[in-house]
């Protein structure tokens, strides 16, 4: 009973303070402001480490809860592209470490408008070739991401894929945004966090004169066979659920290991409730137990 009103409490929340921020209208640089203010409610677990530093020219994260953490898992945090950082995504990157016993690294790459594509994939792969450089074995690594930041650790593992260069052991991604055409979007009867307008000028910012098609910029029109187990978490009230299938139904095509998972009547990246929410706390222990059945050290 408790967590049905504390559901129903968070999906008004989000869309009364949240989904308005998101809107085509209000300026990228107010929307980055807003929204760090916006994620101090999500909250990371005690006992949760952070460290920032930096590395391949970018500021970086290193989050632990375990005292002698397993495994790299390399997350890059949502935000279409053009608003979100390592800092507004403690609390889910915090639960993240916790679930998964590994060491999380969160780079703060490079934004649209300021560095429309291919700015962000290059950072992604700069920053995992250093975790290869200074001693990490793939096989201890796992990529990681929500929304923007799913459909980017998507697109690097192909990246990589494609130079030869060696694959992590594992892919978990959270309401994936895979399709910067915005084609085939879902239409949900209650969407509490995104608006279409706010994406479609994110993927405008993001891909500037590059094509939408490009399987690097949108991984949904791509080849994905080769990738490593792949793990897709996705809300039923939100526009990308068909991003996450399409991924899904992809992976499958290309005999990728893959695991989807609807949650009912949740929304986009609930999972930056956890610790609150426990279907939300629930979704990141499973991510947790996914990553840390892949990791070899």
């Amino acid at each position: 009973m408790i967590q049905t009103a504390l559901e129903a409490g968070l999906r008004q929340t989000m869309t009364r303070l949240v989904r308005p921020l998101l809107h085509p209208a209000v300026p990228v640089g107010i929307q980055r402001s807003l929204v760090r203010k916006a994620y101090l409610t999500s909250v990371p677990p005690r006992g949760t480490r952070f460290e920032h530093f930096e590395a391949e020219g970018l500021a970086m994260m290193r989050v632990c809860h375990s005292e002698n953490p397993t495994g790299v898992v390399l997350y890059f945090h949502g935000g279409g592209y053009i608003i979100g950082s390592p800092q507004t995504h403690r609390g889910i990157t915090g639960h993240l470490a916790r679930a998964s016993s590994a060491m999380v690294i969160v780079p703060d790459y490079r934004l649209a408008p300021e560095n429309p594509y291919p700015a962000a994939l290059d950072d992604a792969e700069a920053v995992y070739l250093a975790l290869l450089e200074e001693g990490h074995p793939p096989a201890s690594l796992s990529l990681a991401g929500d929304s923007a930041g799913g459909g980017l650790a998507i697109a690097l593992a192909m990246r990589l894929r494609d130079r030869g260069l060696p694959l992590p052991s594992s892919l978990m991604v959270m309401s994936p945004w895979t399709d910067l055409s915005d084609a085939h979007l879902y239409s949900p009867e209650c969407e509490p966090v995104l608006q279409r307008r706010w994406i479609d000028k994110a993927a405008r910012l993001y891909c500037g004169n590059e094509p939408v098609a490009n399987p690097y910029v949108s991984p949904v029109y791509g080849d994905l066979s080769g990738l490593p187990p792949l793990l897709i978490q996705v809300g039923s009230q939100e526009i990308l659920l068909n991003d996450a299938q399409r991924l899904a139904e992809a992976a499958n095509r290309d005999s990728v290991d893959t695991r989807l998972e609807i949650y009912n009547s949740l929304w986009h990246v609930f999972q930056v409730h956890a610790g609150q929410l426990d279907r939300a706390s629930e979704a990141l222990a499973t991510a947790g137990q996914f990553i840390r059945r892949h990791l070899i050290t």
